[in-house]
This record gives C-alpha cells, sequence and structure tokens, in this order.
C-alpha cells in the first residue's frame, strides 16, 4: 500500500502512521453506503484517499478520489453509481510521491475468470521482489504500490479456481497483511500468519461484514461475531462464512502500536479495550516514573487515555492545559520559514489561565523526531509553566517499520541517535521518561516481554522484526 522502497515523514504530522482501514460487506441492498459510513469511522487509519468498488453479482463498479472520506463520496449520485449488494472500501494513508490516483484502493482487475478486487493493510516486505520477478515474467503493473503483486499472483496462478488462485499468491508474499477480497460472487478476509494488522467480522441482518476495526461496526449498528484469526482466510457467501487455515502457524506478532496509538480508543481488539489499555499505560507509567508536579496534562488527543491513567495512579489533578483545534486541514501552504514555525499553534493552543505558573507534567503517546514535542514544551513556557517535564507511554522508538507503518529511517528518529539525556535537552523538559518495554506489556496484562517469543510486535522499540525484510536486505545487498 504504500510506494515501494520509500519511506518519508511529514513536518507537521510528526506522529507514525497507520496506512489504512479496510471495509467491507456482503450481501446488503445498501451496501456502498453502509461501506461510506464504515470508512468515515475508520478515518483516523488514513486520510489522503478513499475508494470504494460495488458488484451486482456481474459488474464491478468503482469510485474513488484523493481526500477525506466526505470530500469524496458527498453525494447520493456518487453512492448510487455504486450499485451491487456487495462492496469493499479502503482508506490510505501515502508516503511523498504515493499519493496518486493510481494507487488509490481498492484495486480493481478483470483476470481470466472475471472481476477481482481487493483492499489491503499492511505491507509486503518482499514485494519489489516478487514485482521484479513478474515484470520479468511480462506483467504489467499500473500502480508503484506493493498490493498489485497480489492481483498479478493471483492472475498468473495455474490453479483452477479463485479460492485455490488466492492461497497460492498467499503462500509467495511475506510480510503484514489484512485483506479483503471480493471475486466471483464471494468475499474473502484474510491476515496473515503473524497478525500483525487487525480484521474483524461483523454481521448486519442476514449480511456479513469485515473491518479493520469494531468501531466501523457500531456506526451501522453491526453486531461484533469475531476477530479473524491470524493466518486465517474466511469465505463469505450466501451460505454464510467458511473458515480455512492454509498458511502455515507463526509467532502471534500483533502490532502493539495498535493499542498505544493507531487504533481508536472506543474499538476492542482482540477482546481488549484499547481506552483500557491506554489508560493501564499511563498507570505503569506512573508507577515507573512518577513527577513531582502540580498537575497532569494531555497531549492531545492521542495522549489522553494514558494521561488520565497517570492522573489516577498519583493522585495529581489531570487538566486540560493544551487544547486542540479540531479543523486543521492538511493541506495548508507554508510559504516561509517563519509561517512554518506556527505550524504546532494551528494544531495546539496552551491553556494559558491553567497552566501559568503551574509546574507540569506532559503525557504523550511517542516522541518521534521530536520537533513538535519541542515546540509543544516551547508554547507551555511561553505560557508561564513554571517546569515542564514530560512522560512517553512508549519506549523509545529507535527503529524503522516495515510491516504497515509509516516512519522516518532509522537515523531520522530522536531515540535512535540521542540518549534519552540527550533528548530531554533537544525538547527542552525538565525531564523525560519512558515506560519501559517490561512496563508496557505489563499494561497490555502479560507478565513482561518474552525475549524469545514476544506477544506482539515491538521492533519499532526492540529491532526484533519478526518476519524477513527481504527487500531491505536486497537493498543492502546492491
Amino acid at each position: 500500500m504504500n510506494e515501494i522502497m520509500t519511506n518519508s515523514f511529514s513536518y507537521e504530522d510528526d506522529k507514525f502512521h497507520d496506512e489504512c482501514g479496510v471495509f467491507g460487506i456482503f450481501n446488503h441492498e445498501e451496501a456502498a453506503t453502509l461501506v461510506a459510513l464504515g470508512l468515515h469511522a475508520l478515518q483516523h487509519r488514513g486520510q489522503e484517499a478513499s475508494g470504494i468498488v460495488s458488484v451486482d453479482g456481474k459488474q464491478y463498479f468503482a469510485h474513488r478520489g484523493l481526500g477525506l472520506v466526505d470530500d469524496i463520496f458527498n453525494d447520493a449520485a456518487t453512492i448510487a453509481n455504486l450499485k451491487g449488494n456487495s462492496a469493499v472500501g479502503h482508506n490510505r494513508y501515502a508516503t511523498t510521491g504515493g499519493a496518486g490516483l493510481r494507487n488509490v484502493q481498492p484495486l480493481y482487475a478483470d483476470l481470466s475468470f472475471g472481476g477481482f478486487t481487493v483492499a489491503h493493510n499492511g505491507d509486503l516486505t518482499n514485494a519489489s521482489k516478487l514485482r521484479k520477478e513478474l515484470t520479468a515474467q511480462g506483467s504489467i503493473f499500473q500502480s508503484t504500490g506493493d498490493t498489485e503483486v497480489i492481483i498479478h499472483l493471483v492472475a498468473l496462478s495455474r490453479k483452477a479456481t479463485v479460492f485455490d488462485r488466492v492461497i497460492d499468491a498467499l503462500k509467495q508474499i511475506e510480510g503484514a497483511y489484512s485483506l479483503i477480497i471480493h471475486a466471483e460472487g464471494k468475499m474473502m478476509g484474510v491476515r496473515d500468519p503473524n497478525g500483525f494488522r487487525p480484521l474483524v467480522l461483523g454481521k448486519l441482518d442476514h449480511s456479513y461484514i469485515l473491518a479493520s476495526e469494531t468501531v466501523a461496526l457500531d456506526i451501522i449498528g453491526a453486531e461484533f461475531v469475531r476477530d479473524i484469526e491470524p493466518g486465517e482466510l474466511v469465505v463469505i457467501t450466501e451460505q454464510g462464512v467458511q473458515s480455512h487455515r492454509p498458511l502455515a502457524a507463526a509467532n502471534r506478532s500483533f502490532c502493539i502500536f495498535e493499542y498505544i496509538y493507531f487504533a481508536r480508543p472506543d474499538s476492542i481488539i482482540e477482546g481488549k479495550s484499547v481506552y483500557d489499555k491506554r489508560k493501564n499505560i499511563g498507570v505503569v507509567l506512573a508507577e515507573e516514573a512518577p513527577c513531582d508536579v502540580d498537575l497532569v496534562v494531555p497531549v492531545p488527543d492521542s495522549g489522553v487515555p494514558a494521561a488520565i491513567g497517570y492522573a489516577q495512579a498519583t493522585g495529581i489533578p489531570f487538566e486540560l492545559g493544551i487544547i486542540r483545534n479540531h479543523y486543521v486541514g492538511r493541506t495548508f501552504i507554508e510559504p516561509t520559514q517563519k509561517i512554518r514555525h506556527l505550524g504546532v499553534k494551528r494544531k495546539h493552543n496552551a491553556n494559558r489561565g491553567l497552566v501559568d505558573g503551574k509546574r507540569i507534567v506532559l503525557v504523550d503517546d511517542s516522541i518521534v523526531r521530536g520537533t513538535t514535542s519541542k515546540k509543544i514544551v516551547e508554547m507551555m513556557r511561553a505560557a508561564g509553566a513554571k517546569e515542564v517535564h514530560m512522560r512517553i507511554a512508549c519506549p523509545p522508538t529507535k527503529h524503522s517499520c516495515y510491516y504497515g507503518i509509516d516512519t522516518p529511517t532509522s537515523a531520522e528518529l530522536l531515540a535512535a541517535t540521542h540518549t534519552i539525556e540527550e533528548m530531554a535537552k533537544f525538547i527542552g523538559v525538565d525531564s523525560l521518561s519512558f515506560i519501559s518495554e517490561d512496563g508496557l506489556y505489563r499494561a497490555m496484562g502479560e507478565e513482561g516481554r518474552n525475549a524469545k517469543t514476544p506477544q506482539y510486535c515491538d521492533a519499532c522499540f526492540t529491532g526484533d522484526y519478526p518476519v524477513a525484510l527481504t527487500d531491505q536486505a536486497m537493498k543492502k545487498a546492491g
């Protein structure tokens, strides 16, 4: 889904970004409308582009565009043109250079057996290798993303059925993927054997739904059935749901950052409340890194649940010392360096009357490059804060992600090039602490991190990559 072999980051959004959200519904007369609503609930997973492909049993209909869901599916005529009782949708966060319309999903192709559409959350770690092999065989690619590799593998498979062709393709790809596929009158949902990315099964009346998060079920009044298991392939037809296990078992490696930052706090993932886990992180953070201050101040919005947990554990008052402007677009033109430095104030403003003269501890979910943290600290000091401390709800992020998160290179991550003391000096805080790796696992309900078989993917903290980075190895080899 991201551009192959690219990895960039925006100054204005000094955060990690999940690459996308997926949503599909089978056998409902208002399929396209429900998918659009589901994508609206999953907007946090991707804001650069959105698309829906529907099918009426014979013909496929597509509408894709750049922008937010409400920008693209904003009139009845657009939805009416997406005919049929089944549809697949996708929200995308694109890396720089990858925001072109040709990369917007779901992708669609006419293959020998008929139409085939796929929506993908994750990253394939051997996509470049497969792309070179497929191109050598005569494949012509229309996009620059890794998802199209799956379509070509299905197209070239010599297996007899679509189901077997999909399995044939899955056995050749590596990395992270939660997929929704529609072909030959059936919908399929699959998670990679490690289960990096979420995918849930829901039901609305007699219709089945696949979605990245439970909040997408909530918005349409659907019931949650269960999580799709790692390595599981479900096939949805008019007869119901069939479960298959075509992929070899692997160590569970669900992305722990889904709980820290990516998922919406009102989602339930793998039986766990995201909101509760974020509060738990704040509680453990308070145990590990207490602070003698007057106020606990969250960095909105992602730092709020952890800050609540921190405040409750310490007994220090929780206050909204920073107010976020929720109406800031992503297309602001910053023509000069002077104006560029005002970027953070467009999104956050100090609650001066509250923080003036106070000792405060800021609680945030993560530090990536540190540029935004630095500006926020400067803003709080300018508002009269007597002391400014910072506590972070994840361990230091020192390594890039290759499993579906847009991150800077390791050299651009502040924690990869600075000690915690150096980071504190750069950001300008009186003290800086991160939750420990064991502490994070304890907040998740585990005894701690098992170095041999960690229960989550935490490669961005540890450099312990659970799936081979084939393309990265090829790059290093020249």
